[in-house]
């Protein structure tokens, strides 16, 4: 009887597991490295390969930059000229342009009793330039309140309209207000006898104050202003403890 070759054993089986992939941290990292080549007119700017694309739709999953919103308030854009003239004048006459062709005006109509309505004038996203780096850097602040109206002001906006009683003749103030929508609609829905909307870059406090008088029919009773406060300095703690509220988003 002949001898049978043995067959060969089975190779073993190949992991379907999915990749993790990289850490948080060098994802994020990835985000700056993208940026820098997107600006860069050098021959590394080519470099994006098939991995590459792989590691931009990962990172989608863990960047923190989300300008669209949660839809918690109703809103709608308004055409800048329909400001009325002497808002637009007022908005023109900004040395840093305020109420230019980079803003947009967005409507909130809030849900609450009455539907009062807020507008905020605020920046185009992706319409950071030079000087506002240079701004920056001159008041030892960052950009962060000049790239959009954050999700996380909308939220916290949302929970005052739905809490309005605590702020009920209190003096409220908001710390790193960006274009002060929370602020704006405290004012606007809650009967608070004071809101201070503070922020500590001095081009965005240009935008809270145009943005309180463009809104200052809807405020009633409340007294409302804006201010630049950088609240880790010493001279801001006294100042601090003078206000009932202080409210803060995604700080």
């Amino acid at each position: 009887m002949g001898s049978s070759t043995p067959s060969p054993s089975p190779a073993p089986p190949q992991s379907t597991a999915p990749d993790r992939g990289a850490s948080n941290a060098s994802l994020r990292w990835g985000i700056l490295r993208r940026a820098l080549l997107a600006r860069s007119s050098s021959s590394r700017a080519s470099e994006r390969t098939s991995n590459e694309q792989q590691k931009k739709g990962d990172t989608n999953e863990i960047s923190r930059k989300a300008s669209r919103g949660f839809n918690l308030i109703e809103c709608h854009a308004l055409p800048i000229s329909l400001l009325s003239k002497s808002q637009e004048n007022s908005l023109n006459g900004n040395e840093n342009g305020v109420g230019c062709q980079k803003d947009v005006n967005i409507c909130y109509k809030l849900p609450c009793g009455g539907s009062p309505e807020v507008n905020v004038v605020y920046r185009r996203e992706d319409s950071l330039e030079l000087n506002d780096i240079e701004a920056s850097n001159r008041y030892n602040i960052d950009t962060t309140g000049l790239v959009c109206c954050w999700p996380s002001e909308e939220v916290l906006a949302f929970y005052c309209i739905n809490h309005s009683d605590m702020f009920r003749c209190k003096r409220v103030l908001e710390l790193g207000s960006g274009y002060g929508l929370a602020g704006l609609v405290i004012a606007a829905s809650t009967n608070a006898d004071e809101v201070v909307i503070s922020d500590g870059n001095p081009q965005v406090v240009e935008y809270i104050q145009q943005n309180i008088s463009m809104n200052a029919e809807t405020f009633g009773r409340t007294k409302v202003k804006s201010m630049i406060l950088h609240w880790d300095q010493e001279q801001a703690s006294d100042m601090l403890n003078s206000f009932d509220i202080i409210v803060a988003s995604d700080c």
